[in-house]
């Protein structure tokens, strides 16, 4: 990856991280933590890696996306409004009685959401039913999914994992958001998921490790996951929740919190001198 395509991925997502914030803030409610900390996977998918375009979100051929955390549905608006599909302005109405950006993402109502998604575990069976999907049709498009660590605690992960590794859905890429936080605490001390890298190949899948604040490594990871022939691919993304606040990293606190006003202003302020860090505007 040249160093301008660098640069310019970590303008985005430093973007991606403010309007997260921002729809957050103005709703006082939402869920930060895990928009932050998957905000540089769903930046490359969308700014790189996706065959996707915004002014043909339902193009019959383009490549899907689920987010299986659907509660993490601030980082996606984000970036949805980041590259198009959505104006930048209606961030500030997340979660509002009478806006179109409800807590959730909604299919039907949203430019470039591919699949309604709330009820942990469920995003990934429907993830594999799209895959298998375009299988059945001798369609080239491919599905990505982004899981929560938390979320695999939920049984029908597993049932979805054995399913695509049965059917051999090397067209599905799932990434799992590993930052290690869910609302309750350490996912460990809650209901212990892990290895997550042992199982899923125990399970039939390709598994790829990396750091999932690397675009190096996300890029890298994908040219895998293509390179995966007979079975799927699950990219497992070492993050931070709460990444580039310093006072929401690593903090299960903020899973499902607001900012209040000062706290807001200080998440800006850091970001604000990361872009500028990076040459950007401000």
């Amino acid at each position: 990856m040249n160093p301008t395509m660098l640069n310019s991925l970590k303008l985005s997502a430093a973007n991606v991280r403010k309007m997260a914030l921002e729809a957050v803030y103005n709703a006082k409610s939402g869920h930060p933590g895990g928009a932050l900390s998957s905000a540089d996977i769903l930046t490359y998918l969308y700014k790189v890696e996706m065959n996707a375009n915004p002014n043909n979100s339902k193009d019959p051929d383009r490549d899907r996306f689920v987010l299986s955390k659907g509660h993490a549905s601030a980082g996606l608006y984000a970036v949805l409004a980041e590259c198009g599909y959505i104006p930048k302005e209606d961030i500030k109405t997340f979660r509002k009685a009478d806006s179109y950006l409800q807590g959730h993402p909604d299919m039907k109502g949203i430019n470039g959401v591919d699949m309604s998604t709330g009820s942990l575990g469920q995003g990934l069976s429907a993830a594999c039913g799209m895959a298998l999907a375009g299988k059945y049709d001798k369609k080239d498009y491919r599905v990505f999914a982004l899981l929560g660590d938390g979320e695999c605690e939920e049984g029908q992960i597993w049932e979805a994992a054995m399913f695509a590794a049965h059917y051999k859905l090397d067209n599905l890429c799932a990434f799992l958001d590993f930052n290690g936080l869910q609302i309750d605490g350490d996912i460990t001390q809650v209901m212990n998921p892990t290895p997550f890298d042992k199982k899923f190949e125990a399970f039939g899948w390709n598994v790829v490790v990396i750091d999932g604040h690397s675009f190096e490594e996300i890029e890298t990871a994908l040219a895998s996951a293509k390179a995966a022939k007979g079975k799927p691919t699950i990219i497992i993304a070492n993050t931070t929740k709460g990444k580039c606040v310093s006072f929401m990293e690593n903090q299960a606190s903020w899973h499902g919190a607001a900012p209040n006003d000062e706290q807001y202003v200080q998440a800006v302020s850091e970001l604000d001198e990361y872009i500028k860090s990076l040459g950007g505007a401000i």
